[in-house]
């Protein structure tokens, strides 16, 4: 990848779709590891895919693939970078009109600067849906990671509707981690009366981009991607809502200090996002066929997530088998799925807590043991700093801004009440301190 001030990717189009004169890179399908059948998942789709939501999980790959192949480390605050995209889409005249909505959306994700300009899909054929033998339609469409809040979410759902057919869509996380999402996938579908379920089983992996180097570490864009995979599935199942499920106090993600803010931390479930993406949809929908994305545990702290899980009939076992980790130990060294000393884990820790007085998860480390680096220890020592201040209304709306449809008041209230059951985590963790010494 060419470093500078700016960098500049044009995804292909068909034959012919070269870049103009400039410093393009390009990029497209043969920029994932996997083929285009696995990506896709086309031959599970009981219908074809409109041209909008096709173009929209071509935007969100490549947007992906924008963010993986610039390294933060050449921007001038080894941060902030500027990202210039070009992608062909079949419906270029809404596309033309949604770009500023577009950049805005990526911006927030990502704290980057993007420029996204669009090009006519020049010789578009539509590739035909070719479900296998028994395929139908689903009534109800879920993104499913293997983590303890989708987990939840399909066990609440499995029951309900009991002869419609709920999708649940799952992303690869690498073949280390496919067993393990597959096993909590089981776990719904072993729950008593549990509705027919059907698994759409897609991919993302990106290859290096030729120069040698590592590829950008952080993946900002990378549940965007999911989310449009999630919507185009159901745009071909006829179904107008995905639930994309994230407790409320790690959609919100309010920063542990001040070098977390923004995009610093986490927003693919931010109520902004989810809001900014919706208004993109509408406007390069058609009416009559436009998708909703809605996050159902965006009320819920994870310890009641969790306690959700529980009355839906999932055991502790079942929930401690899941993935909260932000850098699962798995996928680099075969550890356990969860590392226990980032934030989402931190969290995951005070919501077992929470519903269950205990938690049985295998962790590949404790925070506050004897002996951990202090690079291990930080995001504790960070939660408990911020624990200990005080924390406002005005901080819930200063980091970054809530949609109009959301209130700040129940969004603050959410937020004390995920403290309190952190607060309960570091008391016990200062229990098991003293009883050691």
């Amino acid at each position: 990848m060419t470093t500078g001030s700016e960098a500049a990717l044009w995804w292909r189009g068909h034959r012919g779709d070269l870049p103009r004169a400039g410093r393009w890179t390009e990029i497209g399908e043969e920029s994932f590891r996997e083929n285009e059948h696995r990506i896709t998942g086309l031959h599970r789709l009981p219908g074809q895919v409109p041209d909008w939501a096709e173009d929209l999980f071509r935007v969100a790959r490549a947007a992906f693939i924008a963010d993986k192949y610039t390294r933060r480390n050449d921007a001038r605050d080894r941060w902030t970078r500027s990202i210039r995209l070009s992608v062909p889409v079949a419906a270029y005249e809404r596309w033309q009109s949604a770009g500023a909505g577009l950049a805005a959306l990526l911006q927030l994700v990502t704290a980057d600067l993007w420029s996204v300009e669009f090009r006519p899909l020049v010789g578009h054929h539509v590739q035909e849906a070719m479900p296998d033998s028994g395929d139908e339609h689903a009534g109800e469409v879920a993104l499913f990671s293997g983590g303890l809040d989708s987990l939840s979410w399909a066990a609440v759902r499995a029951q309900a509707n009991p002869s419609i057919p709920m999708l649940l869509v799952m992303f690869g996380e690498g073949n280390k981690l496919a067993g393990l999402q597959r096993r909590v996938y089981e776990s719904v579908n072993r729950l008593p009366g549990a509705r027919p379920l059907m698994l759409l089983e897609m991919s993302q992996t990106p290859h290096g981009d030729g120069s040698g180097r590592r590829l950008e570490s952080s993946s900002r864009t990378r549940g965007l991607l999911y989310v449009a995979g999630a919507v185009r599935a159901a745009a071909a199942h006829g179904v107008d809502t995905v639930h994309v499920p994230e407790n409320g106090q790690l959609s919100l993600n309010p920063p542990l200090t001040p070098a977390r803010s923004a995009a610093c931390s986490t927003r693919s479930v931010h109520p902004l996002t989810l809001a900014r993406l919706n208004a993109l949809m509408g406007a390069v929908a058609s009416p009559r066929r436009a998708v909703q994305v809605v996050n159902p545990w965006e009320r819920m702290t994870k310890g009641e997530v969790c306690k959700a899980g529980s009355d839906a009939g999932l055991s502790p076992a079942d929930l401690e088998a899941t993935l909260s980790c932000g850098k699962s130990p798995t996928k680099w060294c075969g550890g356990p799925p969860n590392c226990g000393v980032c934030f989402p884990c931190l969290v995951r820790r005070s919501g077992m807590l929470h519903a269950h007085g205990a938690d049985g998860t295998a962790y590949q480390d404790e925070p506050w043991a004897t002996g951990i680096s202090v690079e291990r220890r930080r995001n504790w020592r960070a939660l408990q700093q911020w624990l200990l201040g005080p924390y406002t209304l005005g901080d819930v709306l200063t980091d970054t801004p809530l949609p109009p449809d959301i209130d700040p008041v129940a969004a603050f209230d959410l937020v004390m009440r995920g403290r309190g059951e952190l607060v309960r985590l570091l008391a016990m963790a200062d229990e098991d301190a003293a009883a050691v010494a």
